[in-house]
């Protein structure tokens, strides 16, 4: 007879455990589209607010030299998804 190891039973093994604070993110990434075409993203806290968001958008590489220095005819943010900024 051979050497036989023994493992254990897998009906033994526990379940994983679910770590909830995994799920929870502090950054999302919203698309920046200027007049309408997607030009790049830029990513907020998940907590920001309509404000906060915008002023970002503007901060932005795209942006900035889509504006040229100029201040942008409108902005439309739609939370957790898009801004678009309208030069």
């Amino acid at each position: 007879m051979g050497y036989v190891k023994t493992y254990g039973v897998i009906l033994d093994a526990a379940w994983p455990v679910f770590d909830e604070s995994a799920l929870i993110q502090t950054e999302i990434t919203l698309m920046l589209q200027i007049n309408g075409k997607l030009r790049g993203d830029i990513r907020v806290p998940a907590d920001a607010g309509k404000e906060q968001i915008e002023a970002l958008a503007l901060q932005s590489d795209p942006a900035t030299k889509a504006l040229n220095g100029g201040a942008p005819k409108k902005v439309i943010v739609v939370p957790g998804r898009l801004v678009n900024i309208v030069a």
